[in-house]
């Protein structure tokens, strides 16, 4: 497939459309919170091309892969603080929390998500760190749904329940995170064990 589009064109291009989603969250309103919205699903589904054209052009590599890894935390992270910050700017309910904290909150939780997730990957290979799938749709796709979040106005318990949800989750993932590691060490060290005991095989058929 011959064209002057990289994938690394696609995914920037997906960066800055999610950013400026993000921004229109921030602003705060009901028309700026569902233009935000559909520019987040928008910046989603470009996500999902960059790929299907590195596999359809061979232009695959390990730089535009974490590159893409990166994008994808970067918008999502600044999806959830905008939403926060968004909540607040629109005085949306009356939370104790500053509710652009709580957004922060789940944003970073949500990095050390993506964190994790590329350590893990760069020690287990992609297949560990394969998401949950049902119907082809992987957990990340829910933003498709954000416009629903948007319009039906229960942006501020989103943001709550983000809050929760995303350190829990990272908190898994940490526990994930740990045992890929044991993992990794034991598959180290008995590399040169398997290693020296098939050289030692090799000699002894070589002697016979």
């Amino acid at each position: 497939m011959n064209t002057w589009v990289t994938p690394n064109h696609l995914t920037t291009l997906r960066l800055l459309i999610g950013l400026a989603g993000a921004l229109c969250l921030a602003h705060g309103g009901f028309a700026w919170a569902n233009a935000g919205a559909f520019l987040i699903v928008l910046s989603n589904f470009v996500d999902h091309t960059d790929g299907e054209l590195a596999r359809i052009g061979g232009k695959s590599s390990r730089i535009g892969h974490f590159y893409d890894l990166a994008c994808d935390a970067a918008v999502t992270v600044m999806l959830f603080i905008g939403m926060g910050m968004g909540v607040g700017a629109a005085h949306i309910g009356s939370l104790k929390v500053e509710p652009g904290w709580l957004g922060a909150l789940a944003g970073v939780a949500v990095a050390l998500i993506f964190f994790l997730r590329m350590r893990i990957e760069e020690m287990a290979g992609k297949a560990g760190t394969k998401q949950a799938s049902v119907g082809g749709f992987e957990t990340e796709d829910v933003l498709y749904l954000l416009p629903i979040v948007t319009l039906t106005s229960v942006v501020m318990p989103f943001v709550v329940v983000a809050s929760i949800g995303a350190p829990l989750f990272a908190a898994w993932v940490v526990v994930d995170y740990g045992r890929a590691s044991r993992r990794a060490a034991v598959a180290v060290a008995v590399a040169p064990v398997v290693t020296a005991s098939a050289s030692e095989t090799r000699q002894m058929w070589a002697s016979e």
